[in-house]
């Protein structure tokens, strides 16, 4: 079909596509005023992703996730949304919305869930593109009541998103409440083996009586070596010298005083053997107070040999004793280090214990905190308005897309009506229909007489 042929339908038809697109234009502006006004009410909240947790300060992954936004748009469109909506404007409590569940249910389900149903249906949630928005917009016949619903939605959004924060803080915090009672309870008890540890065994500081037990050690040890050598001194004295080279008789002033004498008097007495002769009397004299003198050396240096053998003996009972004592205290020392070591064992108990409730009692305090939080990163950003004009029915729009529908209805009716009742209305119509070649052609009268007045 040329172009030619199909204005030649339009003219010949034009009066049933006008009819058509005037029926068409007519029915929808009337379906148009008819219908209900609907009034869009829309209210909008800011989603901060890039400050950090408020408790914790600490910059949540989740967050900058690519499907955040999106979860956000799903929460808002969630059941527990919509029946928080319910709840804020208390639509469970109106005698006139349980009849209407009544009539439309007959009783059957629960009337909160028929509610946020029917809030679902009206409700459409947009998020921006490149911003961090989120437009919550919602339909109803009652402006009023959809600018209240549309600030409800994020009202309910808002404390549903903090109660999704709040309730898993809630059960860590119970949680780790019991485990700070049990570290409590563990570092008490290890504090309490410690004391009892330390009574029993009369300790009181470990570091400083280990250090006097090792002090006295030392001190006995060192004592027993210096008696060990005077004990070796006086036997080797004891038994391997003569009385006379004894060091204590050759450098004892006495004796050596007695042999001066004695020496003096020898001398006078040979002078008086050789002078006098031996029965003199001052020859007997002399040698009465050599002999006398001799005893007295004697006494005195059998007297010293006593000494070193008195020294002996009391140098081995006193070795005997400080080596006893020093066995003693080894094993004090020994016992002690045993009690040490057992001390360090319940100290590390009680640092891991004291460690492991400080960690726990942190993160119970922390937990706890953010179970009480009423902070959360959503804020509305513009609230809702009562809007003045309806957003439906959009009379202009629907009358514009009627003339443009209807203008194709009406066209295809008339090519349908053509094509039901084929008329010959050009020269191509001919050749279509005959398949013939066209020799001349004769105007109608119309146009011949429109020539000829030309």
């Amino acid at each position: 079909m040329t172009l030619q042929q199909f204005l030649f339908i339009l003219r010949a038809r034009y009066k049933v596509a006008l009819l058509t697109l005037l029926v068409i234009v007519t029915s929808t502006v009337i379906v148009s005023l008819m219908l209900p006004k609907q009034y869009t009410s829309s209210a909008a909240v800011v989603v901060d992703v890039k400050s950090p947790d408020q408790v914790s300060g600490l910059m949540l992954q989740g967050m900058v996730a690519p499907g955040y936004m999106a979860t956000q748009v799903d929460i808002i469109n969630s059941d527990r949304v919509a029946k928080a909506v319910v709840k804020l404007l208390h639509m469970d409590e109106s005698a006139v919305v349980r009849q209407q569940w009544t009539d439309s249910t007959q009783g059957k389900g629960q009337l909160i869930d028929w509610l946020a149903n029917s809030l679902q249906k009206k409700l459409d949630v947009k998020p921006s593109k490149e911003s961090n928005v989120i437009n919550i917009n919602y339909t109803g016949t009652n402006p009023e009541f959809s600018a209240s619903v549309a600030n409800a939605f994020a009202q309910a959004y808002i404390n549903v998103n903090v109660d999704l924060r709040v309730s898993p803080a809630k059960e860590y915090a119970a949680f780790f409440e019991e485990q700070t009672k049990a570290a409590r309870d563990r570092l008490e008890i290890a504090q309490k083996t410690l004391s009892d540890f330390q009574q029993k065994n009369g300790i009181t500081t470990t570091d400083e009586r280990l250090d006097y037990e090792t002090t006295k050690l030392n001190e006995t040890s060192s004592l027993l070596t210096a008696v060990q050598g005077q004990t070796t001194d006086s036997q080797s004295k004891r038994q391997n010298a003569k009385a006379d080279t004894v060091s204590e008789v050759m450098q004892s002033p006495l004796i050596n005083g007695l042999k001066a004498d004695i020496a003096r008097l020898e001398a006078k007495l040979t002078e008086s053997n050789v002078n006098l002769g031996k029965n003199h009397p001052q020859t007997l004299r002399t040698e009465a107070e050599v002999a006398t003198l001799k005893a007295k050396l004697g006494a005195e240096t059998n007297k010293i040999t006593t000494s070193i053998e008195t020294t002996y003996q009391v140098s081995k009972q006193r070795e005997q004793q400080l080596q006893s004592a020093l066995g003693g205290q080894k094993a004090r020392v020994l016992a002690l280090n045993k009690l040490r070591d057992e001390l360090n064992v319940m100290h590390r108990d009680i640092e891991s214990a004291q460690h492991t409730f400080e960690s726990v009692s942190q993160r119970a305090s922390q937990t706890t905190i953010e179970s009480k939080t009423t902070q959360t990163n959503i804020t509305v950003l513009n609230p809702a308005s009562v809007p003045a004009d309806p957003s439906k029915p959009r009379v202009l729009l629907n009358i514009l897309a009627s003339v443009f529908l209807g203008t194709l209805m009406g066209v295809g009716l008339a090519l349908m009506l053509e094509l039901a009742n084929r008329r010959v209305r050009s020269i191509d119509d001919l050749l279509e229909a005959l398949d013939l070649p066209v020799l001349g052609s004769i105007c109608s009268a119309g146009g011949m007489f429109k020539r000829i007045t030309n």
